[in-house]
């Protein structure tokens, strides 16, 4: 049975094998149940999990890629037997593990909260530039499509009561997940509140990213236009 309380960790992988060493050791020192999604990596990334021996670490494969959402779902379906919460960790390096506990005091007093780790720094000179559109893009049609009005909807880095959100019909299954995942869970009530955490874009160094801005632009498109019809149907379905 899951313990109500009780905290796992996701993370979602995708061709990180020159990163998810370093990610994976540095989270699962802080000694919470750690599930790593492989979504149908083809680099050394299947070869660097399995030589991780730790009994707090479960690996889950999926055979081809099918999306950072469809690797969280997989993820959230196997802590939900043991946990009642996830924080989800992106594999990239640019998260700081430590601050999981910013993510788990901010949960003090808002009861079942999505909390998502807002990342400082962003406007750095050295941060893609992806990263800093991309933000407030998201950020807008988010709030246009029914969600919240918050200043990092594209972060990674989240608490998640994992009930609730099982039980959000997100029908999204790539990047677009988090964004979708935001709008369902303020339709239906569940608190979301954003906590300060770190993030890591060093000057000159290689990033992994598999966000690709004209198709994922597209994508992000077509769920925004599709959460907008459902919102204004809505709307016009109640005063008729």
């Amino acid at each position: 049975m899951p313990e109500n309380n009780k905290v796992a960790i996701v993370i979602p992988v995708y061709n990180h094998g020159t990163r998810i060493s370093d990610v994976v050791h540095k989270t699962v020192v802080l000694g919470y149940p750690l599930f790593v999604v492989d979504d149908g990596s083809t680099d050394a990334t299947a070869e660097m999990l399995a030589a991780m021996d730790n009994e707090n670490i479960t690996v889950l494969s999926h055979s081809q890629n099918r999306g950072k959402g469809a690797a969280l779902l997989t993820g959230f379906q196997a802590a939900q037997k043991s946990c009642g919460w996830v924080v989800t960790i992106d594999a990239d390096g640019q998260h700081k593990p430590e601050d999981i506990e910013n993510l788990l005091q901010a949960r003090e007093g808002n009861q079942r909260a999505i909390i998502i780790g807002k990342r400082q720094g962003m406007d750095e000179t050295h941060v893609p530039w992806t990263s800093k559109v991309g933000r407030k893009f998201s950020n807008f049609w988010v709030w246009v499509s029914g969600g919240p009005m918050v200043s990092d909807s594209q972060s990674g880095f989240r608490l998640y009561p994992l009930p609730e959100v099982l039980a959000l019909d997100v029908q999204a299954r790539r990047f677009q997940y988090e964004v979708e995942v935001l709008v369902k869970a303020h339709q239906k009530k569940i608190p979301i509140v954003e906590t300060a955490v770190q993030v890591v874009y060093q000057k000159g160094a290689e990033r992994i990213s598999h966000f690709h801005p004209w198709l994922d632009f597209l994508r992000n498109s077509a769920t925004f236009s599709r959460l907008i019809f459902k919102r204004i149907f809505s709307v016009f379905s109640k005063k008729g």
